[in-house]
């Protein structure tokens, strides 16, 4: 994949924004799910391309895992 070294950074609040999320939220997804983020001394930045990257996958990865779990009708 080639990265586009013309996209901006963007910071904690500027990825909540563009989720819908809350800060708690964004943080729970740093620690204990995987989002793609840096942290650069006390701020965390992001590449909007690598979050909307990450959400597709997840959300392919959920469906898969709902599918495998079998219904309990």
């Amino acid at each position: 994949m080639t990265e586009d070294l013309s996209e901006p950074w963007v910071g904690m609040k500027e990825i909540c924004i563009h989720l819908s999320v809350s800060r708690d939220t964004v943080s729970d997804w740093l620690n204990r799910r995987g989002l793609p983020g840096y942290k650069i001394g006390r701020s965390w930045k992001f590449k909007v391309s690598e979050i909307d990257h990450w959400l597709r996958s997840n959300a392919e990865n959920q469906i898969a895992n709902d599918t495998e779990g079998g219904d309990n009708a």
